[in-house]
């Protein structure tokens, strides 16, 4: 019997350590424009993870101190198992959330794209790309930048557009000087938009800052590193999807075309050292990430 209580003992222990760590990297990962939450939200977090180390440690001083009896070691290994299976089914609903939302916005976007027949696919284009990017990236880039913000930031960075007249979205002719200024201000009309959702706060400059220029002629003349690192992210693959894909007024040029504009315009409109990353990129995978209704 002493045998059998033991096991549990030493499994119920193991499998104890193994839910703090998967509640710490749960921590880690909550750091998102869905995970992220209200401050009291981030306090109960720690609470939580105050009261799981509490509760290990109260079960090893029972199992090392004192003389655990067979219904005992059942208690603590239940408990061990119970806490598993709720942060299981913790983080099976924040990964079902996260879908389901990603979707919802998704949708959104496909009403700025109905509005301008010119987008057609674009942000969602965008939104591919620069998580194509992401995987491409230097760890050191990859842990300043949440891939879940980073995706709606890209995804949603056209959303001010909803406050940009049609005549204007959809004039086949070059825009006037007025009609430049209305459409410039979309970065700040989508962060208006997203103003409500306290948790997209953070990325707010991402998007506001999308259109910046390395050399600080973007329009709110940013520069360098003022520029935020999302943004500089975004801004390339903004710019090599408005080259690749088809506008009613343009033909889409090629990936050799854009490869070269790009190179062209690294370190002037763009981070010339993110490009450099962006074009180490497999030119099949890049293709992939043009939606499927506007492949051609």
């Amino acid at each position: 019997m002493d045998i059998v209580i033991t096991i549990f003992i030493i499994i119920g222990s193991v499998l104890m350590v193994t839910n703090i760590i998967r509640y710490l990297l749960f921590l880690k990962t909550t750091h998102d424009v869905l995970s992220s939450g209200s401050k009291r939200d981030r306090v109960w977090k720690y609470v939580a993870m105050i009261l799981l180390i509490f509760f290990l440690i109260g079960y090893l001083f029972i199992a090392i101190f004192s003389d655990p009896d067979m219904m005992m070691a059942m208690i603590l290994f239940g408990g061990s198992v119970f806490v598993a299976i709720v942060l299981t089914l913790m983080f099976n609903l924040l990964d079902t959330a996260k879908t389901r939302s990603i979707d919802i916005a998704e949708v959104l976007v496909g009403v700025i794209d109905a509005r301008d027949p010119n987008l057609n696919g674009h942000s969602r284009h965008v939104q591919e790309l620069t998580m194509l990017f992401y995987r491409y990236l230097p760890n050191w880039v990859k842990n300043d930048i949440n891939p879940v913000s980073l995706e709606y930031a890209a995804l949603m960075h056209d959303v001010g557009k909803l406050g940009v007249p049609e005549s204007i979205l959809n004039k086949p002719a070059k825009l006037d000087d007025d009609e430049w200024e209305v459409m410039r201000s979309h970065p700040r009309v989508g962060v208006q938009i997203l103003e409500p959702l306290h948790t997209f706060d953070h990325i707010a400059d991402w998007i506001l800052y999308h259109h910046e220029r390395i050399d600080g002629n973007g329009y709110y003349k940013l520069q360098g590193d003022e520029i935020p690192l999302a943004a500089r992210i975004i801004a390339i693959a903004d710019t090599y999807s408005a080259i690749t894909m088809r506008r009613s007024y343009k033909e889409p040029r090629t990936h050799e075309d854009a490869v070269k504009i790009l190179k062209e315009v690294a370190g002037t409109q763009l981070d010339a050292e993110l490009v450099e990353i962006f074009l180490t990129i497999p030119k099949d995978e890049l293709s992939k990430c043009i939606p499927e209704k506007v492949k051609y």
